[in-house]
């Protein structure tokens, strides 16, 4: 397989900017291209805040991911000077015995992660802000932290510019199109570019760029608030990000300016969007029905009514793993879409897995079960 040099990562979000950034870091001539510009809300990437964990809920081969991306953020940092990542830790709370906590705790005890189990007590005395129901459970993951994701998207594809990428901002790539004999044309409304292989991160309009995928994106409006803690001693002693799996699959995490506190809620809750130029921004009081409910039984010190409210949008698959690797049949096209909500904290990781894509062909990270063919993606 040829070794490109030329390479076009189109959308320089969550997954783009990180492309640029790895490839750049590594010779690669990086053209990138973003109909909006880098740190913009219209996408997954906003809300000030999001989660980085170390223990996962569900498949355990995103462990070594984690680890990978876990250094590169801290790389990132150092290169660009900015900080993007406080280490907090995080809270992981569900059912003791669902299938979900088991994996966690039994991957986390093979991978040697840093982690502490917490009872109901345990938990009232170290982090009284949660209520634990009944046969639920408490992991506090240790490198658990909160990232800043406009920050992020940021300071990569700045670092990317800075290493000699190009970066054309508000220019919708309208055509990836593979060349006989090897390459891709990029077509735009400003006229059209030849690359050696382009890296297709594009979010939500995944499905308009590449309508061939074999797997579907599901992309769904995703509702986050923020609330007021009711008690003044809300935050003290510690607030870390967390995740619940049940009763309520959410998630949540201090503002970074330590006086809200974001909830988000699951897929289930997300309503579809069928065209990601018009999502609906308006979040309607109706909506709020079920961040009202989970306040009441579980966080009963935050006041249930928000301060703010904003919509963003998210590509999910049905397994709830996303599709990385090769498009099918083409050696010269990376896709990486459909995170389902959870790719943010592996994004440098991600960057990684697409230099390598882009330049070698392969990868040696463990990718396969993401593969866009696979059963991971089924």
């Amino acid at each position: 397989m040829r070794i490109p040099k030329r390479v076009a990562v189109i959308g320089a979000g969550s997954m783009g900017s990180q492309a640029m950034w790895r490839l750049a870091a590594r010779g690669a001539e990086v053209i990138g291209y973003d109909r909006y510009a880098p740190g913009h809300d219209r996408g997954a990437a906003g809300g000030e805040s999001r989660i980085f964990r170390a223990v996962h809920l569900g498949e355990p081969g995103y462990v070594p991911l984690l680890r990978l991306a876990d250094g590169l953020w801290d790389e990132l940092q150092a290169e660009t000077g900015r900080s993007l990542r406080h280490r907090s830790g995080c809270l992981v709370m569900g059912e003791a015995d669902s299938p979900s906590m088991r994996l966690l705790l039994s991957s986390s005890a093979t991978h040697g992660l840093d982690h502490e189990v917490l009872d109901r007590d345990a938990l009232a005395r170290r982090y009284p802000q949660h209520r634990l129901p009944d046969g639920h459970t408490a992991v506090l993951d240790r490198r658990g932290a909160v990232i800043r994701p406009e920050a992020s998207v940021q300071a990569a594809a700045a670092r990317a510019e800075q290493l000699g990428a190009r970066l054309h901002r508000y220019t919708p790539v309208r055509e990836v199109v593979p060349v006989a004999g090897g390459g891709v044309r990029i077509v735009t409304d400003d006229g059209t570019d030849h690359v050696d292989a382009a890296v297709v991160t594009v979010g939500p309009w995944i499905n308009t760029l590449l309508p061939d995928l074999p797997r579907s994106v599901d992309v769904r409006r995703v509702i986050c608030s923020w609330h007021l803690p009711t008690r003044h001693d809300w935050f003290a002693g510690g607030a870390p990000p967390f995740v619940r799996s049940t009763p309520h699959d959410c998630f949540g995490m201090p503002s970074p300016d330590g006086i809200s506190v974001k909830l988000g809620l699951s897929y289930a809750r997300h309503r579809p969007v069928p065209e990601p130029e018009r999502l609906d921004r308006t979040v309607r009081p109706e909506e709020l029905g079920t961040f009202r409910e989970l306040i009441h039984e579980l966080m009963p010190d935050l006041n249930p009514d928000p301060i703010r409210l904003s919509a963003y949008m998210e590509g999910y698959t049905k397994s709830g793993n996303p599709l990385v690797g090769h498009l099918p049949g083409e050696d010269d096209i990376i896709v990486m879409a459909g995170f389902s909500g959870s790719g943010f904290k592996i994004s440098p990781a991600m960057g990684e897995v697409a230099a390598d894509l882009a330049l070698d062909g392969t990868t040696e990270h463990p990718v396969d079960f993401l593969d866009p063919v696979g059963a991971g993606a089924s």
